[in-house]
């Protein structure tokens, strides 16, 4: 049986392909604002990070009444480092809007998220967004969706799929490229036609979490989708968790996803999607099954994650200056609280002051750094590692799919620099006077790959990239050819010793900027760490002559973000963290200690 006013549907993409607007545009064209100033872009990016950023982190659930159907909409990222949103996510849905840029085509994470909804047996919805660009080829990506499906083994119904022709910015699709583009309402009778209806099972009833929020006034929220059965309110349920233990509960509040709140309800009916409070210890992938009958349902299968990096306390000279949560106690409450909300973290005590924190890569896991120096953290943070497979004796590491939209110009460059990362070209598209560059690249190469290719194209380059496989171990990667510039003291940069560095390559801080030994201050322009004076004043004597003095002209500091520090350190630096500022050091801040360890 079905339940043929409701519809569950996943918006699935590559990033900056358009999701959030088009989302956008079916809640302005829904009629859910009362008035036009309560709208603005990007409604559902309402995280900081999200809306500075311009991606989509954390996956939204909302719906829309249309012609007496309820359609919930859930917004998942787009960037694969955040893959894990999608995984849990599309579980609770019955088919996917696919958006494919009309210029781009299909991209990595097209493929991967293509690949969960084609497993899940979801039916797709192809939406070919942006016709409007000036070098859009529907007729061409329309080629190129279609051989994506059929090499990711889609069914002969999934492969009967509709595709509509869309510009989310502009609120309107068509079925065809020359029909009318006045509204969103064809891409709404489509989910009607094509998406199939919420599934309704009998039985005791049996709910699966597969999103967790937490709020300080009524603790954890689990939302998810009800499989079996109608989840009441007032009749008392049982938690089984993922490791199969279970004890009886008693479901305090019950949500249903109205508009774009939440609205308190006593019961869900089958195939609705919900939000449940009263269960303190609710984790992802959790069942809430019948009393009497506790079957659980099948658990959420995440990929595993391919990156790690040690978190620390901060033990600088500035320990304590700038953050409220300073000790080794609350990192580690912050990151077990990040592990229960992502299953694709994991989490591990190394030390007692240090934690091997995992991920899906550098993104998810600068993401969740910048949260946590905003908070109020401070902390220090090694480079990452790329987690390595045993395989039989064989040494095996994770593999990544790597596009580059550059122009034509710059393309030689580009396969230059992926050989010396142990990459190796797939296939070349040109598209006017761009050119798309697919490789495979092992996930170690990717560690500062941006930075550097946004330098050699002049920032024109479009990078993006989504985990592949695990193969053999394709050998060393050097990673960074220059040394650092090491402060020998304490104090603040002075003026003088900054003009006189110069010359030995480029400086990370400004004149007036405090600095203590073992800070790295800039980059060496050879391969050797160097030892620097930056607290050096001018000698200040009667004696003047036109020829002894020199006017300084001082270029502005080089200034990395975050994610850009992270990837930039070498094996034996740290980046400390503080919710002010973010800065290089060595992780042995005493040059004899440094000098021992050498010898060693």
């Amino acid at each position: 049986m079905q339940n043929h006013k409701l519809r569950n549907i996943a918006i699935i993409a590559h990033v900056d392909h358009g999701k959030t607007t088009l989302v956008d545009q079916i809640l302005k064209q829904a009629l859910l604002f009362r008035k036009a100033e309560d709208f603005h872009d990007c409604f559902l990016d309402s995280n900081d990070l999200e809306r500075e950023r311009g991606i989509t982190i954390l996956s939204k659930n909302v719906s829309v009444l249309y012609k007496d159907t309820k359609i919930n909409i859930i917004d998942t990222p787009g960037h694969s480092d955040f893959a894990g949103q999608v995984e849990r996510v599309l579980k609770m849905a019955d088919g996917a809007l696919l958006l494919v840029d009309a210029a781009d085509g299909p991209m990595p994470q097209t493929r991967f998220v293509l690949k969960k909804a084609l497993e899940l047996g979801l039916q797709c919805l192809v939406i070919i967004n942006k016709v409007d660009k000036k070098d859009a080829r529907p007729t061409a990506v329309y080629d190129m969706i279609w051989d994506l499906f059929v090499e990711l083994e889609a069914t002969n119904k999934q492969l009967d799929f509709t595709v509509l022709y869309a510009s989310g910015r502009d609120g309107w699709a068509s079925l065809t490229l020359d029909g009318a583009r006045d509204s969103i309402v064809p891409l709404m009778d489509a989910i009607l036609e094509h998406i199939p209806a919420a599934s309704i099972m009998d039985g005791p009833v049996q709910m699966q979490v597969t999103t967790i929020q937490h709020s300080d006034y009524v603790g954890r929220t689990g939302i998810g989708r009800v499989f079996r059965g109608t989840l009441d309110l007032k009749t008392p349920m049982c938690h089984i968790k993922r490791d199969g233990t279970a004890k009886p509960v008693q479901l305090k509040q019950l949500f249903t996803f109205d508009g774009l709140g939440r609205n308190s309800c006593d019961s869900i009916t089958c195939g609705d999607l919900c939000a449940v409070v009263g269960i303190p210890d609710i984790d992802i992938g959790d069942t809430l099954a019948a009393l009497e009958c506790p079957e659980a349902l099948p658990p959420i299968h995440i990929d595993e994650p391919t990156i790690s990096m040690l978190f620390r306390i901060n033990d600088s000279p500035f320990f304590g200056k700038e953050g409220k949560f300073v000790t080794s106690r609350h990192l580690r409450a912050r990151l077990l609280l990040e592990a229960e909300r992502d299953v694709a973290i994991r989490v591990e005590e190394s030390s007692g002051d240090s934690f091997n924190v995992s991920g899906r890569g550098v993104l998810h896991l600068s993401i969740l750094m910048e949260n946590m120096r905003r908070e109020g953290f401070e902390m220090t943070v090694a480079q990452p590692r790329v987690i390595m497979k045993d395989n039989n004796g064989v040494k095996e590491e994770p593999i990544e799919s790597l596009t580059v939209d550059v122009p034509e110009i710059y393309a030689g460059k580009v396969i230059e620099l992926v050989g010396m990362r142990r990459g190796t070209l797939v296939r070349i598209d040109q598209n006017g006077p761009r050119v798309l560059q697919e490789f495979t690249i092992p996930t170690r190469g990717t560690i500062g790959f941006r930075s550097k290719v946004l330098t050699i194209s002049a920032g024109e380059a479009i990078v993006s990239h989504c985990f592949s496989h695990y193969a053999p171990y394709a050998g060393d990667i050097n990673q960074r050819n220059k040394g650092s510039m090491i402060s020998m003291a304490n104090g603040k940069a002075i003026a003088f010793a900054c003009d006189g560095l110069q010359s030995r390559g480029f400086l990370f801080v400004d004149p007036g900027e405090e600095c203590y030994e073992g800070m790295i201050v800039g980059e060496h322009c050879n391969d050797t760490d160097l030892v620097v004076n930056i607290q050096k004043s001018k000698e200040l004597t009667n004696m003047r002559a036109g020829s002894s003095d020199r006017k300084m002209v001082i270029a502005p500091s080089v200034r990395m973000s975050l994610e850009q520090s992270v990837e930039y350190i070498a094996d034996d630096e740290l980046v400390e963290i503080t919710p002010k500022s973010v800065r290089l050091r060595k992780r042995l801040l005493k040059e004899f200690e440094r000098k021992r360890v050498r010898r060693q």
